[in-house]
Order: structure tokens, then C-alpha cells, then sequence
């Protein structure tokens, strides 16, 4: 009700544009929301990135966001208590919308550890659709799962170490609680899968659900 005063008072009006489906055919590919979620040292980053060098060589347009360039730039302000963490994660599932909108694979790589938080995410996508002949932007939740004994050995940046030691407060998965998607569309288990098995996979399931071409799916070996 607050946003809806605020628009009227600065009198800014919704202008329509192209439909998604005149975008996606123009651009000849689907826009989509890759929504990767685990613990840290998990390795969601090592498959989300692989997974955006395999589809750009496939000549699909695909951007990653993770904490590097979301931590550094447009969530600078906000910190790790559960309000911000509950910030950072809407305005991080607002700007994989846009550009899925845009007909561009958006891949995300946060620990994103509510469910309620995730919930919303793929809310504001299913919201999307314009009108019946235009269909609603596709949200993709791979959970890669690892127990947290294994994500503390490998512990690349000493953070749970630190977390242990009580140098960090609210860490996921020691002292601030991580909540395991329930139904995640595809759940990989990165301390039995390789790299390039977890990326496979993922291709598998979008080439099944359709959101890849044909020809695009031709140019993978999928076991």
C-alpha cells in the first residue's frame, strides 16, 4: 500500500513494452532464473560459474550474481543479521528477474538461507506473466547439498573456523540456522558429484523442461 502511495504521489505510470514472448524469439532463447542455494564452501559458486562458461559457449546470454558483485555494489549497505540477509535476498531475486525478463539466464549463488526468503523469490517471478499468451518467468532451485562436517574441511576462507572461534556471529550453518530447500528442482550433492557432473545435470533438467532450443541442447553430450 506504501509503494502504491508513493507511485501515485511521483504520478510514475507502468508503460508497457515488448512481451516476453516477442523478446524471446527476437533473442532466440528463454529467460530464466537459475536459483543456486547451500552452505558455505558448498561449491554452488565452482558449479554456477562452470555452468555460466558451458551455456555463454553455447552462445546463450548468462550472467551470474553472487557476493562479489552484489556484497560490493547494490547490497554494500546491508550486513548479515537476519533483516538484511532477508534484503539482500529480495533485491537479488528483483534483479534476476529483470534480467531473466530480458530473455538472459540469470544464475544466482547465495547461501540464501530461509525458505520463506527463497519463497519470495520465486514468487516475484511466477507473478510475471503479463497476459495468458505470455508465459511466466521460470525459477530454477538447485540446492547443493553438503554436510556441514565436509564444507568445514574444506573451508577455503577459514570462515568457519572463525565462526567456531566465535570471530564471526550469525555464520550459516553454525550459529545462524540454514533451512534445506524441501523440493528443490534439482538437488545435487557436490561431496559425490563432480564439477562437470553437477553441470550436466543442470542441463539435463532445462533441456527436459524445454528451456533450451534443440540446437543449443544438440551441441552437449547429456548422458
Amino acid at each position: 500500500m506504501q509503494n502504491d502511495k508513493l507511485v501515485h504521489w511521483f504520478n510514475i505510470t507502468w508503460h508497457p513494452s515488448l512481451s516476453r514472448t516477442e523478446r524471446s524469439t527476437l533473442r532466440k532463447q528463454r529467460g530464466f532464473t537459475i536459483w543456486f542455494t547451500g552452505l558455505s564452501a558448498s561449491g554452488k559458486s565452482t558449479i554456477a560459474t562452470a555452468l555460466e562458461q558451458h551455456l555463454l559457449h553455447l552462445g546463450l546470454a548468462a550472467y551470474r550474481l553472487d557476493g562479489d558483485n552484489v556484497r560490493f555494489g547494490l547490497n554494500r549497505d546491508l550486513g548479515f543479521s537476519e533483516k538484511d540477509r532477508n534484503e539482500n535476498i529480495r533485491r537479488i531475486a528483483e534483479v534476476a528477474k529483470l534480467f531473466a525478463d530480458s530473455s538472459t539466464i540469470a544464475l544466482t549463488s547465495f547461501i540464501s538461507p530461509y525458505r520463506a526468503d527463497r519463497a519470495t523469490a520465486r514468487s516475484l517471478h511466477a507473478a510475471t506473466t503479463a497476459d495468458a499468451n505470455d508465459p511466466t518467468l521460470p525459477f530454477v532451485e538447485v540446492f547443493v547439498d553438503i554436510p556441514v562436517e565436509e564444507a568445514e574441511k574444506r573451508d577455503p576462507k577459514g570462515l568457519y573456523k572463525k565462526a567456531r572461534a566465535g570471530e564471526i556471529k550469525e555464520f550459516t550453518g553454525i550459529s545462524a540456522p540454514y533451512e534445506a530447500p524441501e523440493a528443490p528442482e534439482i538437488h545435487i550433492r557436490s561431496d559425490k558429484m563432480s564439477v562437470e557432473e553437477s553441470v550436466m545435470t543442470i542441463i539435463k533438467y532445462l533441456a527436459e523442461k524445454g528451456l533450451l532450443r534443440a540446437e543449443v541442447v544438440s551441441q552437449t553430450k547429456i548422458s
